[in-house]
């Protein structure tokens, strides 16, 4: 695996596809700058080689070129970051966006404009891609985030560059990915979470060959549960997935992988924070109520499970954290792991909402990597070939 660390940038410069795609309020605030502060290390290593930095990223989904997704608006907050002025450029192809590459200077930052103003981008047009190639020496992809996507910036470019390689973020996202998928220490626990199994299958699939222990949370325990004879009253349930349910759980027995389940869990009689709650066995739910986070025998029972595990996979939260009221089981889930690593396990953190869950409740620094990428983490937990990686890996 290629990555900048095997390259010296003295008097190049370095086209860097980065994950800029950062939420920015209605006066153009960025409100979460860990995507831009994630791509510094890459962006620092190349400038103080005596390089030079070209940026390009894309923002939203715009229609046309709406001023509310142009990346001038970060602009500011990337030089604060970068402790270094960047200067930008207001297209990311064509003749005005060639001469101020071509006139940056060793130190230098240029931002362009954002990608996605360009169909092409999306289409992944090579006439597109050849423009990008124009505007640097050496082709940098530090962006996890978009590595599932075959666009323009971030696979077809890489084909007009002899000279390619892995910033470290992308890097170091594929090194946390194969300890879990590839060099795990065992024993291995996966704890998958979120509302639905029919978008966790796949995951399921690749992993049963790879842990030890499944837990299974959130709102997809239902189906397993409602498919074993038990009654979740109003639970979330996809009842066409029962038989699947109860597959998976045959080929875990049939594989050696122990599957936890829910054993008790926090109901409410509608879902609202202001509902009644109680806690009841999972499979004994009344009707009209419903299971929104993981009783206190469950949380025990996960917990055990974790302090025992050397390397910890966690997808998805246990119940609805967004609500008060039902967060308690997800952090204590968060916090299970943040003991296990704290004794020496290996843990990884992706999927969007188990990641808002540990930024939520401080456990952030307490994971051994948080994923930044939560489309192309969990094609990678799929076991597919990713065309940003394999764009760069195939020289």
């Amino acid at each position: 695996m290629k990555t900048i660390d095997d390259y010296n940038f003295k008097n190049k410069r370095a086209l860097i596809r980065v994950d800029f795609n950062v939420p920015i309020d209605e006066n153009g605030k960025v409100n979460d700058t860990t995507r831009i502060e994630a791509a510094k290390p890459t962006i620092t290593k190349i400038l103080e080689d005596g390089g030079s930095v070209v940026l390009m990223s894309h923002l939203g989904r715009p229609e046309n070129n709406e001023s509310k997704f142009s990346l001038q608006q970060i602009v500011s907050t990337v030089s604060e970051i970068l402790g270094v002025e960047t200067k930008f450029v207001n297209n990311c192809v064509g003749e005005v966006a060639e001469n101020a590459a071509e006139n940056l200077q060793n130190g230098e930052v240029l931002l362009l404009e954002n990608l996605r103003f360009h169909k092409e981008e999306t289409a992944g047009d090579t006439d597109f891609a050849k423009k990008l190639a124009k505007l640097g020496d050496i082709y940098v992809n530090d962006a996890f985030g978009t590595a599932h996507r075959a666009h323009a910036s971030t696979t077809v470019v890489a084909k007009y560059f002899l000279d390619k390689c892995f910033g470290y973020l992308l890097a170091q996202e594929i090194e946390s990915l194969n300890k879990v998928l590839n060099e795990a220490v065992k024993p291995v626990t996966a704890i998958l979470g979120g509302a639905k199994v029919s978008s966790k299958i796949t995951i399921i699939e690749n992993i049963l060959d790879k842990v030890d222990h499944l837990i299974i949370g959130g709102g997809m325990a239902f189906t397993f549960i409602k498919a074993k004879g038990g009654k979740i009253g109003s639970s979330l349930v996809e009842d066409d997935k029962q038989e699947l349910a109860l597959q998976i759980l045959k080929n875990a027995e049939k594989k050696g992988v122990e599957i936890h389940l829910p054993i008790d869990s926090v109901i409410a009689d509608s879902f609202s924070e202001m509902a009644n709650t109680d806690v009841t066995p999972t499979d004994n739910i009344p009707d009209g109520w419903m299971g929104l986070d993981a009783g206190p025998k469950t949380i025990d029972s996960f917990a055990d499970v974790i302090l025992k595990s050397k390397t910890i996979l966690w997808n998805g939260p246990v119940g609805v954290f967004e609500m008060d009221a039902f967060a308690n089981g997800t952090i204590k889930v968060g916090e299970a792991i943040s003991k296990a690593t704290k004794n020496g396990a290996f843990s990884l953190v992706g999927g969007g909402d188990s990641v808002s869950a540990v930024k939520k409740f401080n456990l952030e620094g307490k994971m051994s990597y948080v994923s930044t990428g939560g489309g192309a983490m969990l094609e990678m937990l799929e076991g597919k070939s990713l065309p940003g990686i394999k764009a760069i890996s195939e020289n």
